[in-house]
Formats: C-alpha cells, sequence, structure tokens
C-alpha cells in the first residue's frame, strides 16, 4: 500500500504536465456512401494520441480530439489519406 502511495505522489506531477488536448476538423475527400465514415473514423482511432473521432458524411468532415504530444494534423492527414480518403484541416 505504501509503495502504490508512494507512487500515486510521484506519478501526479507527471499527469499535471500532459498536453492540452486540441481538436482540428478534417475536410475529407472520397466519402460517396454511408459505410465511407466507418473506414474513416477506424483510420483515425488507429493514430496514437487520438482521443475522439466524429466523422460526419453530409458535411464531409471529421473532428479529431488528439494529444499534441503524441500526433500532429499532418499524421491525421496521412491516415485518412493512406485509408483512401485525402483530407486536409480545415482553415
Amino acid at each position: 500500500m505504501r509503495k502504490l502511495l508512494l507512487f500515486a505522489l510521484l506519478a501526479l506531477p507527471l499527469m499535471a504536465q500532459a498536453a492540452t488536448p486540441k481538436t482540428v476538423t478534417l475536410d475529407v475527400k472520397n466519402m460517396t456512401c454511408p459505410v465511407c465514415p466507418i473506414t474513416v473514423r477506424k483510420s483515425l482511432e488507429k493514430v496514437a494520441g487520438v482521443s475522439a473521432v466524429k466523422v460526419d458524411f453530409a458535411s464531409k468532415t471529421a473532428v479529431v480530439t488528439y494529444d499534441p504530444d503524441k500526433t500532429t494534423p499532418q499524421a491525421l492527414t496521412s491516415a485518412t489519406t493512406n485509408a483512401g480518403y485525402p483530407s486536409t484541416v480545415e482553415k
């Protein structure tokens, strides 16, 4: 029990230093059917640091929440492009 408490106390400063999650909206090309967003979502969820993905077929967008210490918007667009759905960061 004492070791667990010590570990928790030592880990607190590390958790406080974790980056604030960021959110980015991607414009996604080639989504032509209602099943396409599933592939886009799964490709983004495989990227380390991604915590949430919402793909909208009607607007052809994906809103992605991620840890900027673990990934970048460029890695997100690469993930969708590699899945057959090129994307760009919405300005």
